[in-house]
């Protein structure tokens, strides 16, 4: 009886099966490893990956709902937003203590009035530093000058002279503009809308610090069907009732948006309200009908 060889990668001793069985072992083995594969990678070809997917469209609107836009568009109240003509987020533009807040929320300020000021002893250390050095450039440029004219020293040693003093007075503006970075001054006319830090607070560059609104009249923010866009012009009337209020007011339309919102079919349009209201405040919301020539006028 013949010796049973070591089958090889099993680690024990077994009977010798002939070569066909197991070609056909394996030949079977890969053909039910290929079919369980072959539903995964045609999926993986099919669908593209996530972040490359198509925004699904919107549902078009039915053609019985664009021809009544179309036919009396003036009974469509779009929703609104009261915006202010200017509005920004003041940030810090250094690291540093506060030294002063003297604002509050609600408070009236003018352009360059003080919003914040932040301790700078440092920076006021650095400009009297770098002023001493133009003193003592200017000293010795006017040295230069003094022995050039009695021949014991060249141009060369005045223009080196005059080089240094130019040196001197770039570091100091360069302090003084390290050192004006610690007042934060308000950019434009306005009310404050919202104080994100303390007094004597430590904050980073870049820290967000105080919301502040422009003053004058509210722009309106509304988006209108896309049908509509044939029939809308600059210079056209609104009429915005405003919730809070529950008062309508006059407006006239400002800018039409470039794009169209493919998914919503909107475009985004901006109004003016005709006169500032003292009882308005931006964020408020409402609705708006367009007043088109067969309108009514509005009456407030």
């Amino acid at each position: 009886m013949p010796n049973n060889p070591r089958i090889h990668g099993s680690g024990r001793r077994g009977n010798k099966q002939p070569e066909a069985e197991w070609k056909g072992y394996l030949a079977r083995l890969t053909m039910i490893v290929a079919a369980a594969a072959l539903p995964l990678s045609a999926m993986a070809q099919q669908q593209p990956p996530t972040g490359s997917q198509p925004a699904p469209p919107a549902p078009a609107l039915q053609p019985e709902q664009v021809q009544q836009l179309r036919n009396s568009p003036e009974s469509l109240r779009l929703r609104v937003l009261l915006a202010p003509q200017q509005d920004s987020t003041l940030s810090s533009r250094m690291d540093g203590t506060l030294e002063e807040l003297p604002i509050g929320l609600g408070d009236t300020v003018s352009e360059g009035d003080v919003l914040a000021r932040f301790d700078c002893r440092i920076q006021q250390a650095r400009v009297n530093a770098a002023s001493t050095e133009v003193s003592v450039a200017r000293l010795n440029l006017d040295a230069k000058r003094s022995l050039r004219r009695l021949d014991a020293v060249g141009d060369h040693e005045v223009i080196v002279a005059q080089a240094e003093v130019e040196k001197a007075q770039s570091a100091v503006n360069l302090s003084v503009a390290e050192r004006d970075q610690c007042t934060l001054k308000a950019p434009f006319d306005g009310r404050i809308a919202r104080i994100h830090v303390k007094p004597y607070q430590t904050v980073a560059a870049g820290t967000p610090m105080v919301d502040l609104v422009g003053e004058g009249p509210l722009k309106v923010r509304l988006n209108a069907p896309s049908v509509l866009l044939p029939r809308l012009e600059v210079g056209q009337a609104l009429e915005v009732t405003v919730n809070e209020t529950e008062q309508r007011y006059a407006a006239t339309l400002s800018a039409i948006s470039a794009r169209i919102d493919a998914v919503a079919q909107t475009v985004a349009l901006e109004a003016t309200l005709d006169n500032t209201h003292e009882e308005l405040r931006p964020g408020m919301t409402g609705n708006a009908r367009m007043l088109f020539e067969d309108s009514a006028a509005v009456t407030e």
